[in-house]
């Protein structure tokens, strides 16, 4: 992971000041790629520890379809309440603390259904893509498609629609990924690149790295293929000028050797029906992790 390291080291050394639209500040610069062999290894950061049970469980909420929080916070993650909480101060009034507005997204159905929800955000876009004469469920038809026409160059899933951004409490920062097959099924290779608008390079980017790393695995066992490459292209790369200290502290770091991570051998015949006990990840040894506040 040592091209991440460098990746930072590029933003710091390239990059130029500007406010954003959170008001914290950010050094940025535009277009940016990282290439990843996972035949070498599961690319999780081991310059600081990245939770791999919450990006397992976002991802697996995103392949459900869902996008309220509540199933995320029954499994003990937090990554996406920053902003519905936010919505219920901002039009109630009510200070609420972050652990108290989480007791009632689990406890109370009603709260959770009112307050939970995150609008039209990627599980809506994967599973249930609007359009004006249909509705597609994107990941179904691109599982299909591999399985039946691995060489197609259709194989592109949008997270970006139009016509609801302004609907989603967030719009989607890793909008589109296409994946790629060498080969046939049995003994073929499935590579993925995925396009990101927006790279909060400290947080969120070692998180996609780790998530779409693990999509493609699933991807490659749903399909009967071998995950090979994964491919990052970023617009907007940026730091947050809050995160200084800590992306020093990391650069001063040596990186480790990568982990390795395993699938069931019998997998779900839906991708949708993974679970975390299903992940096996080997040989992790990260340094300490480094907090950071999150930008909302």
């Amino acid at each position: 992971m040592r091209q991440y390291l460098d990746y930072l080291q590029d933003i710091l050394d390239h990059g130029t000041r500007h406010e954003d639209r959170t008001g914290t500040g950010t050094i940025r610069v535009f277009g940016r790629q990282l290439r990843f062999d996972l035949t070498e290894g599961f690319p999780l950061l081991t310059t600081k520890r990245v939770w791999m049970r919450g990006v397992t469980e976002e991802l697996l909420w995103f392949l459900r379809g869902e996008t309220n929080i509540q199933s995320l916070v029954q499994a003990g993650v937090s990554i996406w309440t920053d902003w519905p909480l936010q919505r219920y101060r901002d039009e109630t009034g009510d200070d609420i603390s972050q652990d108290a507005f989480e007791e009632r997204i689990v406890e109370d159905d009603a709260f959770a259904e009112r307050w939970g929800d995150l609008g039209p955000i990627y599980g809506k876009q994967w599973r249930d893509f609007e359009g004006p004469s249909r509705r597609v469920d994107q990941i179904e038809r691109l599982v299909r498609g591999l399985r039946e026409r691995p060489h197609s160059r259709r194989h592109v899933m949008s997270a970006w629609h139009p016509a609801q951004i302004e609907d989603a409490a967030l719009p989607p920062c890793h909008y589109a990924f296409q994946c790629f097959v060498e080969g046939e099924p049995g003994d073929g290779r499935l590579s993925l690149m995925w396009q990101q608008r927006s790279c909060d390079s400290f947080l969120g980017i070692p998180f996609n790295i780790a998530s779409y790393a693990l999509l493609t695995h699933m991807l490659a066992q749903q399909a009967d293929l071998m995950p090979h490459e994964l491919i990052f292209n970023g617009g907007d790369c940026h730091i947050y000028q809050n995160h200084l200290e800590q992306i020093n502290e990391q650069l001063a770091r040596e990186p480790r050797p990568q982990p390795t991570i395993s699938l069931p051998a019998n997998p779900p015949d839906n991708i949708r029906d993974y679970k975390w006990k299903d992940i096996e990840l080997s040989g992790y040894d990260s340094h300490p992790p480094i907090d950071a506040p999150i930008a909302i």
